[in-house]
């Protein structure tokens, strides 16, 4: 893992650490011009990092109304001032809902997730059963309107068989339900996840069966390594691709920016660790 922070964009890349991959790799799915609805933690030092540097006209919609916010430093919630004050404008959090992600406006929606099953469903609410949970996560928020109407999903979240679950104690946000066609006869509108990124690879669903399948390995991650952090007998592309590694230029924004952001709040925000 890194010790240091490159002062230089033209410092090789070769000294990362998983979470660097992983928030690099979510980034570079980001495209100049996208229009983002932005989840708080590692999909909000993704979807920043591509605004710092391969796509700086993507457009960032956070829950409380920012549009097009450009934040010096990561915010810790929804709530931050820094972003009503970096937006394009910002309006009300129904006309977010109703205009832009009902509309058919969003994108991109880029979400975190606690737990994950084979078909991208995502559970944001409780562990064990639902009356007497053994944790109760932080809830729903925007993220089942988000899931459902956005025109693609990107779930980032790290990987191991606590996340990544056979079956959820709860769904939260739907991705494609039981597979198959199942979501579309649900009539949920939006396109649902087309991409996982975690701390080692990245998982697409199968165009078919809508099963989450590897297709992208982080270097020196083995396909051992990912099937033991699964909880399910996770399928492996035949064309399974090695990730690229980060480039020493996105390295850099991304640590300066984790830097700013330490010095700002005191802490290191957007749940990377």
């Amino acid at each position: 893992m890194a010790e240091t922070v490159p002062s230089s964009a033209d410092v090789p890349a070769t000294d990362f650490s998983a979470t660097e991959i992983m928030t690099v790799a979510a980034s570079r799915l980001l495209h100049d011009g996208t229009v983002c609805f932005v989840g708080i933690g590692l999909p909000s030092t993704a979807a920043n990092l591509a605004r710092l540097t391969h796509a700086p006209e993507v457009v960032l919609i956070y829950e409380s109304g920012p549009i097009g916010a450009k934040p010096n430093v990561l915010p810790l919630s929804i709530g931050d001032g820094d972003l009503a004050l970096t937006a394009d404008t910002v309006v009300s959090t129904p006309e977010i809902f109703r205009y832009w992600l009902q509309g058919g406006r969003i994108d991109v929606g880029f979400l975190g997730a606690a737990q994950v099953d084979r078909f991208a469903n995502i559970n944001t609410t409780v562990i064990g059963a639902y009356d007497a949970p053994k944790v109760r996560l932080p809830g729903a928020g925007g993220a089942p309107e988000i899931a459902a109407q956005a025109k693609e999903v990107f779930i980032v979240l790290k990987q191991s068989r606590k996340a990544f679950v056979e079956k959820l104690p709860f769904v939260t946000s739907a991705g494609f339900l039981d597979g198959g066609d199942a979501r579309e006869k649900a009539g949920i509108p939006g396109g649902g996840p087309t991409a996982v990124i975690t701390d080692l690879g990245i998982l697409t669903p199968d165009p078919v069966t809508r099963e989450l399948t590897l297709t992208s390995i982080h270097p020196g991650v083995t396909v051992e390594q990912v099937r033991e952090a699964t909880g399910w007998d996770l399928k492996i592309s035949p064309d399974l691709k090695t990730t690229e590694i980060p480039d020493a230029a996105a390295l850099a924004a991304l640590r300066d920016l984790q830097a700013r952001t330490a010095r700002a709040h005191g802490q290191s925000a957007g749940g990377e660790g």
